[in-house]
């Protein structure tokens, strides 16, 4: 594959992608620049979700395409913002620092701060692609009680990780790339693929 379309137009996941698949020789174009809109994410599943994105992109463009659809799963809240995390605290406009502000307020008095970054993508040959390929990855720690760090996206500086001390929000991109949900369930799919050996 020598040519792919990514799903998104999430500034913050655009450039992990090219970060991670361009060892590669995968020429990553975007849908934002290919003028495709964004789809429709109706769905309660981060798959669905992934799989109506890829399929959306590949019709437009004739690509292959890879979605990706992810959030942050809290325990204590019954695993919200799930498939809401880009949107929790509304879309109009989506905003990473409402959305922490709005986190921080449900957590307040919450002693059980456990939670995770759940990744799932789906890579499809061509819109009717009988079989997607997909791969999950997660990425657990904790919800901190402020923010801290000024690196990544969405909940990064809420995204405590005890083995490091550490937000997500304060390790390196090339730190991030071998620890994120979303590079663990690329390292997969690209195992799938046989591209990794």
């Amino acid at each position: 594959m020598q040519k792919l379309v990514i799903a998104s137009n999430n500034a913050g996941k655009l450039r992990e992608f090219q970060h991670m698949l361009a060892p590669l020789g995968i020429e990553v174009l975007t849908q934002g620049q290919l003028g495709i809109s964004e789809a429709d994410e109706p769905h309660c599943t981060f798959v669905e979700n992934a799989l109506a994105k890829a399929r959306h992109a590949s019709r437009a463009s004739g690509l292959p395409a890879l979605a990706d659809d992810s959030g942050i799963c809290v325990d204590a809240l019954g695993g919200a913002p799930g498939v809401q995390s880009a949107r929790y605290a509304g879309d109009n406009p989506k905003s990473d620092q409402r959305n922490n502000e709005k986190l921080l307020r449900e957590m307040q008095g919450i002693t059980d701060r456990r939670a995770h970054y759940y990744c799932v993508l789906v890579l499809v040959r061509h819109a009717d692609d009988p079989q997607p390929i997909i791969a999950e990855g997660e990425w657990h720690g904790m919800i901190a009680h402020e923010e801290r760090g000024d690196g990544g996206f969405g909940y990064d500086p809420l995204f405590w990780l005890p083995e490091f001390d550490k937000m997500s929000a304060e390790l390196s991109r090339d730190e991030k790339a071998q620890l994120s949900h979303r590079a663990k369930a690329l390292k997969i799919l690209l195992q799938r693929l046989g591209t990794v050996r």
